[in-house]
């Protein structure tokens, strides 16, 4: 595994993922983007079905003003097999993902974003800058309890052409599982 990505850092130009619409994904068809938030995710982990909600909730809202989230498991499916590319597909038609879903077999895109955690987000901004590294919120179990929602006020913050307000965040969640 390689070091974190820093923030102000270029997107790691990823190709090749295959998604679960079938497609196969990179980097390169997210252009369009005024903010892209790279998520790594499973379907396994606690935190990141506790995010499932308000990630379809944050790409509907904003997701017509130029954000694009995209969801990358990673994951060692031989050692997890609920994480398998078949699981994906399952897990994304029963709750509706409206987000692109990728599964990242070799793990390279989990080592060259340096990912730690599911979710883990790296949120870049039109420029495919580093703006925001972190977690959703700061309580992923109890969305009435949420006080501060960092990932959604740093998607404003580049949507409104502002520096991110609270660039870094701790990434709360299961580590990556990684091949032996």
């Amino acid at each position: 595994m390689t070091a974190r990505l820093a923030l102000g850092s270029p997107a790691p130009a990823f190709a090749g993922l295959q998604g679960v619409d079938g497609l196969q994904h990179g980097l390169a068809d997210y252009a369009a983007a005024k903010a892209l938030a790279i998520i790594f995710w499973c379907n396994h982990c606690p935190y990141v079905q506790a995010y499932e909600d308000r990630i379809k909730a944050l790409q509907q809202e904003l997701g017509p003003k130029g954000l694009q989230v995209v969801a990358i498991n990673s994951n060692d499916a031989a050692a997890y097999p609920e994480d398998s590319f078949a699981g994906m597909e399952a897990r994304a038609k029963a709750r509706g993902f409206n987000f692109p879903y990728l599964r990242d077999e070799s793990q390279q895109a989990a080592r060259e974003f340096g990912a730690l955690r599911t979710p883990h987000i790296f949120l870049f901004d039109a420029e495919r800058k580093l703006a925001y590294l972190g977690r959703v919120d700061d309580n992923y179990a109890d969305p009435g309890l949420v006080k501060r929602q960092e990932l959604r006020e740093a998607v404003d913050d580049i949507l409104e052409g502002r520096p991110v307000r609270t660039p870094e965040t701790f990434a709360i969640g299961c580590t990556i599982k990684w091949k032996a």
